[in-house]
């Protein structure tokens, strides 16, 4: 790659000024002076011969100063330099490992409330947005219920044949009985058998007219506006997004990106198909600002990575985002981490 090109053609000097100076911009968000670096470097230099060497990087459009006066902070392309080339990733802590494991749980096979602690550990570490990607819903319906709740809700519940339970209130039909429930549940129960959500979906009104006589209208209401709760038409319901206010605790917030940053992440269909792309490859993959076109307005950095069931297939992903200086060097072996475990917990649920 001609960024690896670019790094094999700095001297060490120059390696170790523009390595220290991406560290310290990533650890507090501003420029980096001269003056700061004579303090840190391995051989003695002058403030002047840093200053030489940070306008040869500037050159090399690796560094930028925002200000005449100011100090130098890192491009994207030198922050994409240094995450390939030059970023030491240490394992992850004890305590990092801990508060993920913890989060597993025994949920008898509601894999959609252990993802979402999953979600939440993994904002909280990292203090930045969280985005997991739940398993696509593809494995055979078992069993269909129906409750009621109140005249105007009620409560469709989905157990699958891998063990997975899924459940969503919705709006029933006026009218709707336990009797017309019941009748309801028996019919999708008996047409259920062995297909996925998405074949039921796609059948179930050839089915309803060929039962016409047999249902009753209520029922039938019932069927299609319960099954309605998984369309995803509105959001998409694969796609679990927490801790966006962790986004507006950094003091240096630049709140206008925030709130770009913000817009993005309520386009949840937008998001789960960006993530579907990182399904297609194993490992971590760091998108730096432009480098991700659904948040490249707001500057902001993806870190995701996949993770795979019993059969070695990719089914969903895991990620963080936040700003451009996230501390990349923990926050990828987290992500990382958090995959693979996630995946073992998916492969185990199987059956």
């Amino acid at each position: 790659m001609p960024d690896r090109a670019l790094l094999s053609d700095l001297n060490d000097r120059s390696r170790e000024v523009f390595r220290r100076v991406v560290e310290t911009y990533l650890a507090t968000g501003e420029p980096v002076g001269s003056r700061t670096l004579t303090r840190d470097m391995s051989e003695k230099v002058s403030a002047a011969t840093i200053r030489n060497v940070m306008q040869d990087l500037e050159h090399f459009g690796l560094l930028d100063h925002p200000h005449v006066s100011a100090g130098r902070m890192p491009t994207q392309l030198g922050l994409r330099l240094f995450v390939d080339g030059l970023m030491e990733m240490g394992p992850v802590s004890t305590t990092d490992r801990e508060m993920i494991e913890e989060t597993l749980g025994n949920d008898q096979g509601d894999t959609g409330a252990m993802l979402d602690r999953v979600s939440m550990a993994l904002s909280t570490l990292t203090h930045g947005a969280s985005l997991v990607l739940m398993p696509k819903q593809e494995a055979p319906v078992r069993h269909i219920e129906f409750v009621s709740l109140a005249p105007d809700r009620a409560l469709v519940v989905l157990v699958f044949a891998d063990g997975r339970v899924e459940n969503r209130v919705f709006t029933p039909p006026p009218g709707h009985t336990a009797s017309s429930m019941r009748e309801a549940a028996n019919f999708l129960n008996a047409v259920a058998e062995g297909r996925t959500l998405t074949d039921l979906r796609s059948s179930i009104s050839h089915e309803i007219e060929a039962s016409r006589q047999k249902l009753d209208l209520i029922a039938a209401e019932l069927i299609a506006s319960g099954l309605a709760m998984w369309d995803g038409d509105v959001a998409d319901p694969r796609l679990i997004v927490r801790g966006r206010a962790n986004l507006l605790a950094d003091e240096l917030a630049d709140l206008d990106r925030i709130r770009t940053l913000f817009d993005d992440l309520e386009r949840k269909r937008d998001i789960a198909e960006f993530l579907e792309l990182a399904e297609h490859g194993e490992g971590v993959r760091i998108f730096i600002g432009s480098e991700n076109k659904l948040f490249s307005l707001s500057g902001s950095s993806l870190v995701v990575s996949p993770y795979m069931n019993a059969d070695r297939r990719i089914v969903g992903a895991v990620g963080v985002i936040g700003p451009t200086r996230l501390n990349y060097g923990r926050i990828v072996p987290i992500v990382d981490y958090t995959a693979q475990l996630v995946g073992r917990m998916i492969a185990g649920r199987k059956g």
